[in-house]
């Protein structure tokens, strides 16, 4: 019983709290929170005495989104600014909108009152298609305008404004196209290339790998990278990658010896005291004890060494002044590593990890080329992440 009177207070002050909340939204102008809240609520079990405050609440905050709305259609009208055209539109959306999700939940009845809670709709197809179009025409227009402009930044409004006019009126005259030329105005192209300032050859495998972008994947909706020019655009940046220094070292072989011991046991053996006798137990007889022997290997470790250094510069260009804007350097190391070793005496007493090197020979050097070409890898991620962290318009 105890249990059962916890549960229903529980319940009892959950569904307070509930009211005291929707009856704060309404007070703070929330009215769309608090229809919400309330039609929630009243999903089921609409018609019980526990609902009816939920009844209320939803009438009373209907009514005063409702009043709000209209008022506010009838300032932005009267103001007649065409800029207003986007929230009258929006507005009259969400004042039948309001209205359909009520409309499944009736009727309410107010059970004290003893009638069915009102709600007045309206028609607002009419005003719905009128605010459309003139919505539409504005936004066509003012993206016509846009797009006249030489800024990419007045493109790229253009953009905005007719993706959102397809999205609201599909079809509308020529958008998709007008869409197509906004992208390709407000676009960034940049023209990606390589300078050599070594004394060394860049292998053209490293440099194609280097500037095909299509593997970085950082073209983004308003900046290309094109590492060959296309006659039909006009470059806005220019990426420069400069290869300042190549620092290759010479091909080394490291040599070391060192001896590794290692005590195995090796059957039993009598334990002698100092005088060399042998030690017995209790009952006199010869106690025995473990026998250990030392393993020892001789081991002529070999190791192969090369090491490759690039220091590039990356610089940003302004392709229509060719000014510099910002440089970053750069640095890529790789190193050609082979460890193999021979040895004279028990390979046992060597631990069982170092075994494998036992069995590996001497390997060509890769020549100079190669280790260039193997420091690509590392530079393609450092000069991803500086163009990630400095794009060219902000």
């Amino acid at each position: 019983m105890q249990k059962i009177t916890l549960t229903l207070l529980f319940v009892f002050l959950i569904f307070s709290c509930g009211v005291k909340s929707t009856q704060s939204m309404i007070s703070g102008g929330d009215y769309d929170g608090a229809i919400h809240k309330s039609i929630e609520s009243l999903r089921s079990n609409k018609d019980s005495k526990g609902k009816q405050d939920y009844v209320y609440l939803l009438e009373e905050a209907f009514a005063k989104a409702k009043d709000r709305d209209l008022r506010d259609v009838e300032m932005l009208v009267k103001e007649g600014n065409p800029a207003n055209f986007e929230r009258v539109y929006n507005t009259y959306l969400n004042l039948n909108d309001r209205q359909e999700k009520i409309r499944p939940l009736l009727p309410l009845r107010l059970l004290k009152q003893g009638r069915n809670a009102t709600f007045t709709f309206d028609n607002y197809t009419d005003r719905i298609i009128e605010s459309k179009t003139a919505l539409s025409k504005y936004l066509y227009d003012n993206a016509n305008t846009l797009l006249k402009s030489s800024n990419k930044e007045d493109s790229r409004k253009a953009y905005d404004d007719l993706v959102y006019l397809d999205k609201i009126n599909p079809g509308y005259r020529n958008v998709r196209k007008l869409i197509e030329d906004a992208q390709f105005k407000g676009t960034d192209f940049v023209n990606v290339y390589a300078k050599n300032q070594t004394n060394l050859v860049i292998p053209k495998r490293l440099q194609d790998d280097l500037l095909d972008f299509s593997t970085y994947g950082l073209n983004d909706k308003w900046t290309v990278y094109h590492n060959v020019k296309q006659k039909s655009v006009t470059y806005d940046y220019e990426l420069v990658v400069n290869f300042r220094e190549i620092i290759i070292s010479p091909e080394q072989i490291k040599e070391k010896e060192f001896i590794k011991e290692k005590q195995i046991k090796d059957g039993v053996k009598t334990l002698l005291d100092s005088r060399g006798n042998a030690v017995k137990d209790s009952l006199g007889k010869p106690v025995k004890v473990d026998n250990f022997k030392t393993l020892r290997i001789d081991i002529f470790e070999y190791k192969q060494f090369k090491s490759c250094r690039v220091v590039a510069k990356i610089d940003y260009l302004n392709s229509k002044n060719n000014q510099l804007i910002q440089s970053f350097p750069i640095t890529s190391d790789f190193v050609f590593e082979s460890l193999y070793a021979t040895y004279k005496g028990d390979k046992n007493a060597c631990e069982e990890s170092y075994l494998p090197n036992f069995n590996k020979r001497a390997v060509p050097f890769p020549n100079n080329e190669q280790m260039i070409y193997d420091t690509g890898e590392d530079l393609k991620m450092k000069l991803k992440n500086i163009i990630v962290q400095n794009r060219f318009r902000r």
